[in-house]
């Protein structure tokens, strides 16, 4: 049985990547900072009180799992301002940026020591973190640390490919999430992490630290 790890879990694509995790037979690990109805409903294993923003929490996050193999690390907690030129708000940026992109590598420094050769780690960024995509302005510190976010993967991509780890840059593609506001013209958060499954499925060493569109298009950086 595989064992996956996914942050975030509480709600929206977490939530639903443990479901659909569960479903096809993995053990689950939810981390979260407080965990929704639903999650603890699914009948996975939840481990609450992780804020990955913490050294503090995210050491004893290690502590706890120390000695567990880790097969799956899905890196999906994260956090979404929309901070236009006209009212820059710093410490809103920053706090983005600790979550979004710091956060993302504390947790994967801490569990290093779980992963192991044939492991497979899935960043969640965003195209809005794509400079090549960028079509519209807007949105700075969400914007900036997705793209910090992605840089790192693909540091990670390299620095693990000799150790059998490889690695998933990966877009949900626009989601109806609370994250989003509930969009109507997003997608599911089945279909997106249904599709998302299907890229990490498809990681190898060979493609590591590419950068996917959860429907399989391949994102300028």
């Amino acid at each position: 049985m595989a064992t996956s790890l996914v942050t975030g879990a509480n709600r929206g694509i977490g939530c639903e990547y443990c479901r659909q995790l569960k479903a096809r037979g993995d053990r689950v690990l939810a981390v979260c900072r407080s965990a929704s109805r639903e999650l603890k409903q699914l009948g996975v294993t939840v481990i609450e009180g992780i804020d990955i923003t913490s050294n503090r929490a995210v050491n004893q996050l290690a502590q706890q799992l120390q000695g567990t193999p880790i097969d799956l690390l899905v890196n999906n907690a994260g956090v979404l301002e929309t901070i236009p030129l006209s009212d820059l708000d710093f410490d809103s940026m920053r706090q983005q940026f600790e979550v979004n992109a710091l956060g993302m590598l504390r947790v994967t420094q801490a569990l290093l020591p779980n992963l192991h050769d044939g492991s497979k780690i899935a960043i969640m960024t965003s195209r809005m973190g794509s400079i090549g995509d960028n079509t519209s302005g807007g949105s700075y510190g969400y914007r900036m640390s997705k793209a910090a976010t992605s840089m790192a993967g693909k540091s990670l991509a390299h620095d693990l490919k000799p150790q059998g780890i490889a690695v998933a840059i990966l877009h949900p593609g626009l989601v109806s999430t609370r994250m989003t506001g509930h969009t109507n013209r997003g997608i599911a958060p089945a279909e997106s992490v249904s599709n998302l499954l299907q890229r990490i499925d498809a990681l190898t060493l060979e493609n590591t630290g590419t950068f996917w569109h959860a429907n399989g298009e391949v994102l300028p950086w």
